[in-house]
């Protein structure tokens, strides 16, 4: 009875979750066990008048400290079942020693019965039909990074699409593009879940024993943080409260630079997560989207207000200052990908060749942040322009020797 009634309650669907409450209980019967017969003798030692006395404290005592201990975390998130088995037969040996006679042979049945039946769900589960948590919670942390770089791939499109009436802007499809980072704000549960029942499972596939399981944890809170952001740009895709076409199109080259090189960056750490590789290819995706936001900051540094009412404009700036911090969260998810890849000992990737974009120049002397100096005490009203080039210290020093001067009066 009790082997059956052990492989219907240990049995479970992923292998981890097997482990765990068959270990669990395993050995919270076996200390059990010997607790509840060792409580039964010393109890024989105080008469037959003392005896249920004694079977009482104990069963108080160590009842009470066992379902104290379930309040604490980590010991509820791993070992609960384990006291909860431990407090019933516990309970029930010590009891029944006092009305029957042959305790250790109960004992023994009861250990040996429920060894059967936990053998025979870890050998079904691991060796006949294995499901790996440790391998769902993979697959689900991929997931969650290619559902935000889907979204950021077409929300340029989408959010511009009025700027840009002439040209045909394909659609995603919403419930892929617009919906589907909602499954991440709620994927919390089942990424603990999963990373519990995996510490339990033996090494399979790319997973070793030790694998860094808590890394994945990480990197989904940043995805939901992520995701958090995500939600408040997708709450300006259809609001009633819109910028000027203007304004939205002198922002509209970052921020679809910004919005591309961030997926582009999430799709190489999709791809070094699926693939088991070092994710340094995507910092050079980074890199050209900090580029698009220093050039975003100029932008709205340099832009006139003189003709636009400014609450007509705050759409559009909380949009790209949204959209600074979707960065800044890629960036956190990079780092926390780069760090599961060292803990878990990634191979390294192949060679791929991304062109870095250089800062934009030209945006200092097109949009007012370059103004000529007036020497107000000179008599002729002469204006002094600094002639500013390329040329590396060593070849301004040169320079200087031949042309002291560089300063041209106009």
């Amino acid at each position: 009875m009790w082997a059956v009634l052990t492989v219907a309650v240990v049995f479970e669907f992923t292998v981890g979750a097997t482990l765990s409450k068959g270990l669990n209980r395993g050995f919270a019967t076996f200390s059990a066990g010997a607790l509840g017969v060792g409580a039964q003798h010393l109890a024989c030692l105080f008469g037959e008048e003392g005896e249920p006395v004694v079977l009482g404290f104990l069963v108080f005592l160590l009842a009470g400290t066992a379902t104290f201990t379930r309040f604490f975390p980590q010991i509820k998130a791993r070992y609960d079942y384990g006291v909860l088995i431990f407090i019933l037969t516990f309970s029930m040996v010590s009891i029944s020693g006092y009305r029957v006679e042959k305790l250790l042979e109960l004992a023994q049945e009861r250990l040996s019965t429920i060894v059967i039946g936990g053998a025979t769900c870890i050998i079904v589960s691991i060796f006949i039909c294995p499901v790996w948590a440790g391998e769902d919670l993979h697959k689900l942390i991929i997931l969650h990074l290619e559902k935000l770089a889907l979204f950021l791939e077409g929300f340029g499109s989408e959010y511009f699409q009025s700027v840009n009436e002439d040209e045909a802007v394909i659609s995603t499809g919403e419930e892929t593009f617009l919906l589907g980072y909602k499954s991440i704000l709620t994927s919390k549960n089942m990424e603990e879940s999963l990373a519990n029942f995996a510490r339990w499972e033996p090494g399979h596939g790319h997973f070793r024993f030790c694998h860094p399981w808590k890394q994945y944890l990480k990197i989904g809170a940043l995805a939901r943080r992520c995701a958090y952001q995500i939600e408040a740009l997708n709450g300006h895709l259809n609001s009633d409260l819109q910028a000027p076409p203007s304004f939205k199109k002198r922002i509209q080259e970052p921020c679809m630079k910004i919005t591309s090189e961030s997926s582009k960056a999430l799709g190489m750490l999709v791809s070094a997560i699926k693939l088991t590789t070092d994710p340094s290819l995507a910092s050079l995706y980074l890199h050209n989207s900090e580029v698009a936001v220093d050039n975003l900051k100029i932008l709205l540094k340099t832009t006139p207000l003189e003709d636009t009412e400014l609450l007509s404009i705050v759409p559009a700036a909380t949009v790209a200052s949204v959209l600074i911090q979707v960065v800044r969260c890629v960036e956190e998810i990079y780092e926390a990908v780069n760090e599961l890849a060292h803990l878990a000992k990634f191979k390294s990737p192949p060679k791929l060749k991304v062109p870095l974009e250089k800062p934009q120049a030209q945006l200092l002397l097109h949009r007012g942040v370059a103004k000529p100096v007036v020497d107000v005490a000179g008599d002729n009203g002469d204006v002094v322009v600094t002639v500013l080039d390329d040329k590396t210290p060593e070849d301004e020093n040169d320079s200087r020797e031949h042309n002291p001067d560089q300063s041209v009066k106009l």
